[in-house]
């Protein structure tokens, strides 16, 4: 069990995700499409195409 400050908020990001982008990747989805900054403590989740994995 991973216990969250109290205040984070979890990010479910919709449609599918290209697995292969790392974290820089990731990070500028972040930016780009939510407008929010990526290292603010947030949790962001990511899915891929198949739907069998994710990243957080």
């Amino acid at each position: 069990m991973i216990t969250l400050p109290t205040g984070t908020k979890i990010w479910i990001i919709a449609g599918i995700t290209d697995m292969r982008c790392g974290f820089n990747g990731l990070a500028s989805k972040v930016q780009n499409t939510l407008k929010d900054d990526p290292f603010s403590g947030h949790i962001f989740v990511f899915r891929g195409r198949s739907g069998k994995m994710v990243k957080m």
